[in-house]
């Protein structure tokens, strides 16, 4: 095939979401005509990403040509029973909670708190909705045009959540196109802790937004974890804007869908915040999982630290390109950048390309990778104090993966994850 032809391929199938996002659009309360009809412009005039692109470089999203996918109808009554056995699962405990099934507000399923809303039943439109950086992006106009409702976050000034807010997003069905999207305002002074879910069975398309504005002096955990079928294609977009003193932490885990990407974006608009993302990925068989990162520091002395950690077993791949932007008005900035990588398999691979772009000249920063297998010293050690080689081998993953685990302040996720780990290495 011709480049021209796939270029037309392409272009093509993008038209094919779009018209499917207009369907879902139509069943949204939510009008939004003008903010829309801006998204869908910016939709048709780009090209669906390929791997001569260089942002796209190592994740080819080719096979999902071959894949048909619809806009979800209304729920029925057998989905939402099914949608309940799988809460059960991965409840929190007696915390707010919003539920999404097939990207539709589950009224019967959700407990909203204090400072949760959703926007289909919301007074009036938030103005802070699709304002942060990183709007036109292909997939992110995509979910504008196109989700139906919205999990909306508003913490008030100086108002502290002490529990968790669990959202779940839940895909339940085959050859859909489900958009999820998700607001979160944190006003000056406040605190909240974020739990955001993705899962799923059969082959879907998930193509998810979530915008978090940290005020001054605000603090917002953000936990994200997506474990959605093999079969499926999960493209997410976390944008997040922090004003002056102000403090993010993002963990993120990735251990579902086929092929899965993750478009982390801060951007630090005032001096003096603090950000920190850490990440776990864990896929075996022929999963790809790709991690992009962006921080771009604007301001004085502001910090940002970033630990990504891989593991990859069979024919895994996995991919890290992480970037911190230092311009010059962002002096002493100090700022670290980490990629650890653990190939199970030699067939397994990893492209990882972290990134620092300073400008500025009094700066402390640093970056850098490592891709290894299990230390056959270590391994060693182990079998010679009586532990068979697989148990061995379990205990060295086990380590690995507890660094990004272990501080999870949510215990029910925490232990959830920790099972999780031990279950993946059996």
């Amino acid at each position: 095939m011709s480049k021209v032809a796939t270029v037309t391929q392409r272009d093509r199938y993008l038209g094919e979401l779009l018209e499917q996002a207009a369907l879902s659009a139509k069943q949204s309360p939510l009008g939004l005509d003008t903010l829309r009809a801006a998204a869908r412009a910016l939709v048709q005039e780009r090209t669906f990403p390929s791997n001569r692109d260089e942002d796209w470089r190592f994740t080819d999203l080719s096979s999902m040509l071959e894949m048909s996918f619809q806009a979800p109808g209304a729920l029925k009554d057998s989905v939402i029973a099914e949608a309940k056995q799988q809460l059960a699962n991965i409840s929190l405990g007696d915390t707010a909670r919003l539920v999404f099934v097939n990207g539709i507000f589950a009224d019967s399923l959700s407990n909203v708190g204090d400072g949760t809303s959703v926007l289909s039943q919301a007074e009036a439109t938030p103005d802070a909705l699709a304002q942060i950086q990183g709007s036109n992006e292909v997939f992110t106009a995509l979910n504008t045009a196109g989700f139906t409702d919205a999990a909306v976050l508003h913490i008030k000034k100086n108002t502290a959540i002490e529990q968790p807010i669990q959202i779940v997003y839940l895909t339940i069905g085959n050859g859909l196109f489900v958009q999820p999207r998700c607001l979160v305002v944190a006003e000056a002074g406040s605190a909240v802790t974020l739990v955001e879910e993705f899962h799923g069975s059969g082959a879907s398309f998930t193509n998810s937004v979530s915008e978090v504005w940290v005020h001054d002096n605000a603090e917002v955990t953000h936990l994200r974890l997506q474990q959605e079928s093999s079969e499926a294609v999960h493209i997410g977009k976390t944008a997040v804007s922090q004003a002056r003193d102000s403090r993010y932490r993002n963990t993120a885990f990735i251990f579902g869908a086929g092929i899965s990407r993750h478009n982390l974006e801060v951007y630090q608009t005032g001096p003096q915040t603090e950000t920190e993302l850490t990440g776990l990925t864990a896929v075996r068989d022929k999963q790809l999982a790709d991690t992009h990162s962006l921080i771009a520091l604007s301001h004085p002395h502001g910090t940002a630290n970033q630990l990504q950690k891989n593991i990859m077993d069979d024919r895994a791949h996995g991919v890290f390109n992480g970037r911190v932007y230092v311009p010059h008005q962002a002096q002493l900035t100090n700022a670290s950048q980490l990629n650890r990588n653990l190939l199970l398999s030699s067939k397994s691979r990893i492209d990882t390309k972290p990134e620092l772009d300073i400008v500025a000249d009094n700066v402390k920063c640093a970056h850098g990778a490592t891709v290894s297998q299990l230390a056959p010293d270590e391994m060693f050690y182990l079998q010679s104090r009586g532990i068979n080689r697989d148990q061995a081998q379990r205990l060295l993953i086990y380590a690995f993966a507890m660094e990004i685990i272990e501080p999870i302040t949510v215990a029910p996720l925490r232990e959830r994850m920790n099972q999780y780990i031990q279950q993946w290495t059996v």
